[in-house]
């Protein structure tokens, strides 16, 4: 079975990052919010209030497939300044497990140097951040194990294309029929 780490913090968009964690656990893929706030309890961007599933510190980075970065202000910023996120992307990535990002949070991987010669998108405006990319305008962009997305109006691609890459082309034809898409 899938496990999907997903790092937030104060500040995060809500509908990028719940959008992804409900189409994965719909489709029965782990997915566990952890806080590098140092508490359970966060804080998005627009005020609204959730707890956590656990700690940042406290995840068993091994027993992940994915690590998942929602976007939002100042919750990318806090993500890009947290050596655990970093330490875990890079472990990620040098291990050739999945990535994948949303909105601002692609920079994240951009300031690593992941993204040099890899096909990647962000939020309008942020391109910059996507250091060494072939910057895409697409909704989603896959390139190897690294998955980046646009933004708020793009998180249901995003979730639908993690689950393909998880569990099949069918899965996520039928989680789209489920929840009215198509």
């Amino acid at each position: 079975m899938s496990r999907v780490l997903m790092f937030i913090a104060d500040g995060f968009e809500e509908v990028e990052g719940l959008m992804t964690v409900d189409i994965l656990r719909r489709a029965g893929i782990t997915v566990d919010m952890a806080s590098i706030m140092g508490r359970l309890e966060i804080e998005s961007s627009h005020k609204v209030k959730l707890t956590t599933d656990i700690l940042a510190e406290e995840a068993d980075l091994d027993s992940y497939d994915m690590v998942f970065l929602p976007g939002g202000m100042p919750g990318t910023n806090h993500l890009k300044a947290s050596k655990t996120v970093t330490d875990a992307v890079m472990y990620f990535y040098n291990n050739d497990k999945y990535l994948a990002a949303i909105c601002a949070a692609p920079t994240v991987f951009g300031g690593l140097g992941i993204l040099k010669g890899k096909k990647a998108c962000c939020y309008g405006g942020m391109e910059d951040g996507l250091i060494g990319a072939e910057v895409s305008f697409d909704n989603v962009c896959k390139d190897g194990k690294i998955f980046t997305s646009r933004g708020l109006g793009t998180a249901l691609d995003m979730g639908l294309a993690l689950l393909e890459e998880f569990k099949g082309k069918d899965a996520a034809n039928e989680m789209a029929a489920k929840i009215m898409l198509k």
